[in-house]
This record gives structure tokens, C-alpha cells and sequence, in this order.
């Protein structure tokens, strides 16, 4: 294949995994009493009610271009109303480790068709669905506000240091972004995907 025809493979399967992974967060914050999201019109595939300039489009290109081995990225946030719902602290939890969950289950769902060939997709194609959709899950269970992993944190804490943990939201990115600059979320986000993707049976 192309460079450009891999870079928009990539792209694409990118981009549609980043909105369902932030549909099942305000599906889920639906089912346990916060309608915001539904509110919003942000649960639905339509790609523009999800695009964050940055994350959907600056930075997984900027680490393509360098040859990063990890693409990361993000959607825009669907809109969570922590206080709208029926059990805060456990379905903070809940709501937080959806967005993941979905991820894993597509990496799965996708490591099944390659290995059985019930859909005549090349293997490439396949391969890249998967890698991504297990960076994507286990980039942002990094408990950094606000990636998702904070949110599992923030449900487990008491609320006074819970409070305080929430307090380094406004600096999450810059911290985030730092460490990607240094290499630390390489070597801690690629081992994990290298092993999850083992115990699907692919070999990346």
C-alpha cells in the first residue's frame, strides 16, 4: 500500500473509533440518569458533532508524520453531568471505563475476523483496528485528568482527596503532553497493547 493510502486507512479507522469510544460515555451516562449528552444531540456517529481540532485531527497527524509507533488522540468530550446521576461515585466509575471497554470489545470483535477471514479485509486493515482501538483504550485509562482512567480514581477516592485529584484537570493536558514528550506514556501505553494484543492472538 501507498503511505498515503496506509495514512488515511489509519485516519479513518481512527476517527470512527474515537466517536464510539465517546458515544458509550453518554450512552451510558444516559442509562444511569445524566441525559445530557442526549440533551446535546451528542449521542449519535455524526462525525462533526464529535471532532476536537486537536486531538481528532493535530496531533494524531503530527505523530504519524513523525513516525510515532503510538498514535494518539481524542474526540471532543461528550458533555458528563456527574451530579445528574442516580449513584455519582460508582457510576463516575461506570461512565469513565465505557469509552474503554468499547475499545477493547471492537480490537476483539475485529481480532476474530482476522483470524477466521469471515470478512475479506486485508490484513493490514485489520491489524491497524485493532492496534488503535487498544492505544485508544489503554491511553486513556492513563489516570491523568481528565483521560479516563481519573475518572476510575476519582470514583475510589474519598470526596475530599477526590476533590483535590479533580483539581489537576486544568493542567492535564500540559502534563500529558509532556509526557509524550519524554517518552513516558510509550513505554508505559505500548508494553500493555503489545500484551493485550497477545492475549488476542495477534502479533502486531
Amino acid at each position: 500500500m501507498t503511505d498515503m493510502a496506509s495514512f488515511f486507512i489509519i485516519a479513518l479507522i481512527f476517527f470512527f473509533s474515537v466517536i464510539l469510544h465517546e458515544c458509550a460515555h453518554g450512552w451510558v451516562a444516559y442509562r444511569l440518569g445524566d441525559p445530557t449528552a442526549k440533551e446535546r444531540g451528542r449521542l449519535t456517529l455524526n462525525p462533526i458533532k464529535h471532532v476536537d481540532f486537536l486531538g481528532t485531527i493535530i496531533l494524531p497527524i503530527m505523530l504519524v508524520v513523525v513516525g510515532s509507533p503510538v498514535i494518539l488522540g481524542w474526540a471532543k468530550p461528550v458533555p458528563v453531568n456527574f451530579a445528574r446521576l442516580r449513584n455519582p461515585k460508582r457510576d463516575m466509575i461506570l461512565v469513565g471505563l465505557s469509552g474503554p471497554m468499547t475499545n477493547i470489545v471492537l480490537a476483539f470483535a475485529l481480532s476474530i475476523i482476522l483470524r477466521s477471514n469471515i470478512i475479506p479485509v486485508g490484513t493490514f486493515i485489520l491489524q491497524m483496528g485493532i492496534l488503535i482501538n487498544l492505544v485508544l483504550a489503554v491511553f486513556n485509562l492513563v489516570p491523568i485528568p481528565p483521560l479516563d482512567g481519573s475518572r476510575l480514581v476519582m470514583g475510589l477516592l474519598p470526596a475530599r482527596y477526590a476533590y483535590l485529584y479533580a483539581k489537576l484537570e486544568r493542567y492535564g493536558i500540559i502534563i500529558v503532553f509532556l509526557l509524550l514528550y519524554f517518552g513516558a506514556l510509550r513505554r508505559i501505553v505500548w508494553p500493555v497493547v503489545i500484551q493485550l494484543a497477545s492475549y488476542l492472538g495477534v502479533h502486531l
